[in-house]
């Protein structure tokens, strides 16, 4: 019987909290946490974000989720990929005053997509050195990729995907309470 490495979630928080703090401790930053359709990508991100809190820096959260096209709006291509996201909409209410930083005031939901409607929005401000953490599917894509200065891909079982290339790191979740770290490098 072979003993198999499990790292308590609470170690690989911190160690991608660390990581990330390394880099981006000072003004604000954006990391996403992508995957394939619901890869824990929520679950991952609140930790995540939790993490960064404990480490004592201030993390907001926000889902791309919550910026999507009305159905309506989407068009017939919409059922066979991702939701479309209104990058507009993402862009003008959560990203670009987010970046502003200061006083600014940023919008983290601005639409249900259960209900098909506009949300009220929750102005959201916080300090200068800051840093927002968005999950979602597919936020690699070419319209959203330039958004993020750090990428966490959250995989399921091995699953793979053509954005998984161009993470800063991959997390295992399958078993969700020993996530683990995963190295794809080759030579």
């Amino acid at each position: 019987m072979t003993t198999r490495w499990a790292p308590a979630k609470k170690d690989t928080l911190r160690a991608l909290a660390t990581e990330i703090l390394h880099n981006y401790a000072k003004g604000r930053a954006f990391v996403a946490v992508d995957g394939l359709a619901d890869a824990g990508q929520a679950a991952l991100a609140d930790d995540l974000a939790a993490a960064l809190v404990e480490a004592g820096h201030p993390a907001f959260r926000a889902s791309v989720g919550d910026f999507l096209l009305p159905r309506a709006d989407a068009g017939a291509g919409a059922a066979s990929g991702p939701a479309p996201v209104d990058g507009s909409l993402l862009r003008r209410a959560l990203v670009e005053p987010f970046r502003l930083g200061g006083s600014t005031a940023w919008v983290p939901a601005a639409f249900d997509s259960e209900r098909q409607r506009e949300v009220e929005p929750r102005w959201v401000t916080g300090p200068d050195d800051a840093l927002l953490v968005v999950d979602g599917e597919a936020l690699g894509r070419p319209e959203l990729a330039g958004l993020w200065n750090y990428t966490v891909w959250v995989t399921a079982g091995g699953a793979r995907g053509g954005l998984r290339a161009g993470a800063t790191a991959v997390v295992d979740v399958t078993d969700a309470e020993h996530p683990r770290r995963v190295f794809d490098d080759a030579c």
